[in-house]
């Protein structure tokens, strides 16, 4: 992974991590909550899922996304393939991603190796070395935290708009979040009890 970042900080290609979120409309997002008094909390009626898949560029700090509200699978990433193909015509690209099996079926790998996009895939059990991961974490305290949307429609807009403006509205916050500086376990002790 290092050597991929140092050549896209160099410029001389574009890198990128990639993973899916599954948001659901219907569940209550309480952060924290306690009171004297016993309190009620609306929540949506319904269990739809909003999923989206991300890529994130971590020079650039741009996101492209592929949304539906049925399943995140190979056919997705295929899709994420191709637009990352189109948003970058000519130039290299290394996309870091984890073990899904839609992510590592001979489908994604055969469209990659024929778009030239490299695809570097991430140790099992390893979320801390994805920084999409973080950005996911982000969003859904931004947008879902303590909020209720009416309509599937409003909680879709809302997660839409908190991804739209990622970059402008939570300039500060993202720039602190997004680097390129993992937690690794190289030389920590494991303590089994």
């Amino acid at each position: 992974m290092n050597p991929a970042i140092k050549s896209a900080s160099e410029g001389k290609l574009q890198l990128y991590y990639l993973d899916a979120v599954h948001f659901v409309w219907g569940t209550g997002f309480l952060t924290g909550l306690w009171c004297f008094v016993r309190m009620f909390v609306r929540t949506s009626s319904g269990r739809k899922r909003y999923n989206i898949l991300g890529a994130y560029n971590a020079i650039t700090r741009t996101l492209l996304t592929v949304a539906n509200e049925s399943y995140i699978n190979s056919a997705s990433v295929c899709e994420m393939l191709r637009l990352l193909r189109r948003s970058h015509v000519g130039e290299a690209i290394t996309i870091i991603l984890d073990n899904a099996a839609y992510q590592r079926c001979l489908l994604v790998q055969s469209l990659a190796a024929e778009l030239d996009i490299t695809l570097l895939y991430l140790p099992s059990y390893s979320p801390n070395l994805n920084l999409i991961e973080r950005l996911w974490k982000f969003t859904k305290k931004q947008c879902l935290n303590n909020c209720y949307y009416e309509t599937f429609d409003t909680f879709k807009a809302g997660i839409d708009a908190c991804l739209h403006n990622i970059d402008k509205k939570f300039q500060s916050q993202i720039a602190s979040l997004m680097t390129l500086r993992f937690q690794t376990f190289k030389n920590d002790q494991v303590v089994a009890g």
